[in-house]
């Protein structure tokens, strides 16, 4: 409540401060300069009795009568009406009822000063306390050096009001016992190198306000430097992994490859290395040329008779063909057989190709599983421990 400032004044030097109640020593100071801004007797008139004339008459002071008056006496006694005006014109409707039934500017003045300070006794109580906040005044965590400033001047200001005198030496030395631990290199070089008796609190202040500039500077950059170190160090931890990761999937492909390999390997041993020649023997096989066991088609020995019936039947022109039915004892040829007939014939045939592939194939795999399926589990066993 006491930092605000509840004055009206602003865009005019002939205006003077409002004063609604608050802050009383503020407006005290303010009202001083401006009073003595249009002329020093007016404010002589607040501080003293109002200029009555008078004459000695029989070692008796006897006042002047008004028409008595000489210009100079009439302008003298004229400041008191203009102060008691200034100040009227200054107060809100609460504070001028405080001083409605005043006469003077002084007594307006003082019953002013009485109701929002106290009297003197209330005064020196104040006195008392700022003077003992004076001596424990510490710098508070965190705080600038321009809040210090502020809350020092604000209670050598007050205690000024109330009539207490410093020395300049004093104060300096105040200020600097207040700082705390990390202002410690500036103190020792502030008095060691000036003149406490000689240096004002504004430039000292003005000095501590420099060294904060310099090492807010330096607390700035080193956090900047922290932070792109750290920054780099992420890039380089994640740079590692990835080479690592790469380096891990290079490995596995190869291992992979090598497996494939080893396994190809086997596999083809088994089909040809293996085999019996039990699995190859033709006597287990029936021609599907002539229907006869004992060798295939392609070793068939009716063969060549069986192309040149079908070149003379081509060269005849006959439409008749034969088609071989297949029995367990005999060999029948028909010319009569129809076009269903024919594609049936063909069926079977297919039909017959087919399992005699998947049988053989089926043999082989059975011979692959039984012989070599130890062999297999190892060869993986021992690649799964490379892997790990």
């Amino acid at each position: 409540m006491a930092e605000k400032l509840p004055f009206g004044e602003g865009a005019s030097i002939n205006r003077p401060p409002l004063f609604c109640g608050l802050n009383h020593q503020f407006w005290k100071v303010r009202m001083k300069i401006f009073v003595e801004s249009f002329d020093k007797g007016i404010w002589n008139a607040i501080e003293n009795d109002p200029f009555i004339p008078k004459f000695e008459n029989d070692g008796s002071s006897i006042e002047k009568l008004w028409s008595q008056w000489t210009d100079s006496e009439k302008k003298k006694a004229k400041f008191d009406c203009i102060a008691n005006n200034i100040i009227t014109f200054t107060l809100n409707s609460d504070e001028f009822f405080r001083i409605s039934q005043c006469s003077t500017a002084k007594e307006t003045w003082d019953t002013l000063e009485v109701t929002h300070e106290g009297t003197n006794d209330v005064k020196r109580a104040r006195k008392h306390t700022l003077i003992q906040e004076y001596e424990m005044f510490r710098m508070l965590k965190g705080e600038s050096i321009a809040e210090v400033q502020k809350r020092f001047t604000h209670i050598i200001n007050h205690l000024m009001s109330l009539g207490k005198t410093f020395d300049k030496e004093e104060l300096n030395i105040n200020i600097l016992k207040c700082l705390d631990r990390s202002w410690k290199p500036k103190v020792t070089v502030i008095y060691e190198s000036k003149d406490l008796t000689s240096l004002t609190t504004t430039s000292l202040f003005g000095k501590l306000r420099e060294y904060e500039l310099e090492m807010n500077r330096l607390n700035v950059q080193e956090s900047e430097d922290k932070h792109v170190r750290s920054i780099a160090l992420k890039a380089a931890k994640h740079k590692s992994k990835q080479e690592s990761s790469d380096e891990s999937e290079e490995e596995n492909i190869l291992l992979s490859k090598k497996f494939s390999r080893f396994l190809k390997r086997n596999r083809n041993k088994e089909r040809y290395g293996n085999k019996k020649t039990s699995d190859f023997n033709s006597n287990n096989y029936t021609c599907f040329g002539c229907g006869e066991q004992g060798h295939i088609k392609a070793d068939c020995p009716n063969k060549e008779s069986n192309e040149k019936k079908s070149s003379h039947k081509e060269k005849t022109g006959k439409s008749r063909r034969a088609y071989i039915a297949w029995d367990e004892n005999e060999v029948s040829s028909s010319s009569s057989l129809s076009s269903e007939d024919e594609k049936a014939n063909i069926c079977l045939i297919a039909k017959g190709d087919e399992e005699s592939c998947s049988s053989s194939n089926v043999s082989s795999c059975a011979s692959l599983s039984a012989e070599n399926y130890s062999k297999l589990l190892q060869a993986l066993q021992e690649t799964h421990e490379e892997a790990n």
